[in-house]
């Protein structure tokens, strides 16, 4: 079980990387002879909003991981759960963290400055990625928390760009105890015995 889903995340992580580095190279090469490649101005412009794109992925990304540690009992591998999360960002949509990730290949082609990425290869990075989400993300939680997943999937949008959702996705940081407040609130965690789980 444990095996399998750390191969699972391995494997997206390399998936990233080839993304993200196979962008930069193809762009690159298309790029170089460009006058916007060669033009400070722009690489001035597209790094600081690079950096700024890439700083609230990150920090968007961490926010629903520190939400979805809750949802972890036991030993499990990092990025594992056994709990499904449905409280704070998660009330208000599914994919949080997945979100946030789309805003990396966006980031990196504007730090970098290579206007092929920017226009053409992020764009398509963020629609893989998207797919990836629907296919095989789904495909696991669905059969990871089954009918409690399917109720959880009716009520609550796989994202969402609403302003208060969007605040508390983006927000400087979540802190544990408004975490635990929110879940006393709202009782919506909902347990999943380890022991039936497939994954």
């Amino acid at each position: 079980m444990k095996i399998k889903s750390t191969y699972s995340v391995i494997i997206r992580i390399v998936l990233w990387l080839m993304m993200l580095l196979g962008g930069a190279v193809a762009a690159y090469v298309n790029d170089r002879d460009s006058n916007l490649f060669h033009d400070p101005v722009f690489h001035l412009v597209t790094a600081a909003l690079g950096v700024f794109v890439i700083a609230m992925a990150f920090r968007a990304a961490g926010n629903g991981g520190r939400e979805l540690s809750s949802g972890r009992v036991g030993e499990l591998p990092r990025l594992e759960t056994n709990r499904l999360v449905t409280s704070g960002i998660y009330g208000c949509m599914r994919h949080p963290m997945l979100f946030a990730l789309t805003l990396l290949p966006l980031g990196w082609a504007l730090l970098l400055g290579l206007p092929t990425f920017i226009v053409l290869i992020a764009p398509l990075e963020i629609l893989f990625i998207i797919v990836m989400v629907v296919v095989f993300e789904e495909m696991e939680v669905r059969h990871k928390f089954g009918d409690d997943y399917r109720v959880y999937a009716r009520r609550v949008p796989m994202v969402s760009f609403s302003f208060s959702c969007l605040k508390k996705l983006f927000a400087k940081k979540i802190s544990r105890q408004h975490q635990e407040e929110d879940l006393k609130a709202h009782k919506i965690v909902i347990s999943v015995n380890t022991k039936e789980d497939t994954f």
